[in-house]
């Protein structure tokens, strides 16, 4: 169990991140494949930039804070 937290330390560092990014995915794979939502392709690169920041942000914030979960 250890070495796994310790590879997730390392490559993720937080859940906010894994969550956000993950959850950042979706929604442009969701995008990409449906039809319904081919105009949103066009600013699916604005969407990750921003989703991407975002995430960060709130992370920053919460660290800020001093808060863990």
């Amino acid at each position: 169990m250890k070495v796994i937290k310790a590879i997730y330390n390392f490559i993720v560092g937080d859940m906010i991140i894994l969550v956000g990014i993950i959850i950042t995915m979706i929604i442009l794979i969701l995008i990409s494949n449906l039809t319904s939502l081919a105009a949103l392709r066009v600013a699916s690169a604005i969407i990750l930039v921003v989703a991407v920041l975002l995430v960060l942000t709130a992370t920053l914030y919460r660290e800020a804070r001093g808060n863990r979960l």
